[in-house]
């Protein structure tokens, strides 16, 4: 091997600089550091030491010049704060990392129009795309896939290849729970109006209740975060319904805070059901029933599933769908139904402040 004459250099090392040190040509580094396997393993070793020691960092905007791939996958979510994707973005980071690719986040805001715009804007920084619960309509997301590799979580659309957790099938466990501590009036607290997964939601809860003889009421819609909570309180109450079930734990984790202000014991009064087994679920006071979701296999099945896709090799068998079991994890946020007649006022609502909070 050369004298490694781009050591401690203060430009950056380029592929140059470490085909010179290996005395290789520069088209067989830019194979064994973009395409391992198509370089013999010694010759591999050899340039991947070079590389460390001059400390050569990929640049994927040129690297997607020769070789057409930039190693990176875009991820994104419509709300980043949402605890919810904190374990889709974990899942997805280890995945990548695994795999040597890079995880491009974007936050979409809930915004339809700002999720298609990043995906246009970002285009040639990424090879392929993972929608976590995209906001985007079936037609839409259909023509993207079609242009753009790319997996979905949290919904079927025909023609998407995604990754489906499947919370319906937990709402009527939550519903055939609630049935069994003798509420018959119960309300769902609906989520965004362009969330896919709220709309699957409702439907589970509707088969539920004529499965099961009870009655069901639909409120909101809501902001799937926890300022909301308080709205989605005061408006259980105005229902007069015994029991809920909350499109996120993040709503459900607001209304139980709306409560205690009001004065309404949960779950003497009113029981609630949240959904997605959020980190701090169980720390509420009290510590909320909701629906535990595998969100971070999730995030890893969603890569696995798109790498597939973007690899030249993979001519068949690539899966187009996955769907993840949810389940009941019952805690202290619901117990039996209130005697009518027993039933306390609430006290009356105190002023919200000027964010919209209670």
């Amino acid at each position: 091997m050369q004298p490694l004459a781009g050591a401690g250099s203060e430009r950056p090392a380029t592929l140059a600089d470490v085909a010179a040190a290996t005395g290789l040509a520069t088209s067989t580094v830019s194979r064994a550091l973009s395409n391992p396997g198509r370089v013999n393993a010694l010759t591999r070793e050899r340039i991947e030491l070079a590389a460390r020691e001059l400390n050569y960092i990929p640049n994927s905007q040129a690297r997607a010049l020769t070789s057409g791939k930039t190693r990176a996958i875009a991820v994104l979510v419509s709300d980043v704060t949402n605890p919810f994707y904190f374990g889709i973005i974990r899942g997805t980071q280890q995945q990548l990392k695994a795999a040597g690719y890079t995880q491009i986040l974007i936050d979409t805001e809930e915004s339809d129009e700002l999720e298609d715009g990043m995906l246009h804007k970002l285009r040639r920084s990424f090879d392929g795309a993972i929608l976590a619960a995209s906001r985007l309509t079936d037609r839409r997301l259909t023509a993207l896939a079609a242009e753009i590799p790319l997996v979905a979580i949290n919904r079927q659309t025909r023609g998407v290849p995604s990754v489906f957790i499947d919370t319906p099938s937990g709402i009527e466990q939550s519903i055939g729970h609630l049935v069994s501590l003798g509420h018959t009036d119960i309300a769902y607290v609906s989520g965004p109006e362009t969330s896919w997964p709220n709309e699957g939601r409702w439907r589970a809860m509707l088969r539920a209740a004529e499965r099961y003889g009870v009655t069901v009421t639909r409120l909101g819609p809501f902001a799937p975060r926890q300022y909301a909570g308080a709205a989605a309180a005061d408006a259980i109450l105005h229902a007069g319904v015994t029991a809920c079930v909350a499109f996120n734990d993040l709503l459900a984790i607001g209304m139980l805070g709306r409560f205690r202000e009001r004065g309404v014991d949960v779950p003497g009064d009113v029981s609630i059901v949240g959904c997605d087994d959020i980190f701090g679920a169980d720390f509420c006071n009290p510590p909320l029933t909701t629906l535990t979701a595998p969100i971070e296999q999730a995030g890893r099945t969603a890569v696995s599933m798109l790498l597939n896709r973007l690899d030249d090799r993979a001519t068949v068998g690539v899966r187009q769908t996955a769907t993840l079991p949810t389940h009941l994890t019952v805690r202290a946020s619901t117990g039996p139904a209130p005697a009518r007649a027993a039933a306390p006022t609430p006290a009356p609502a105190p002023a919200p402040n000027s964010e919209g909070r209670a």
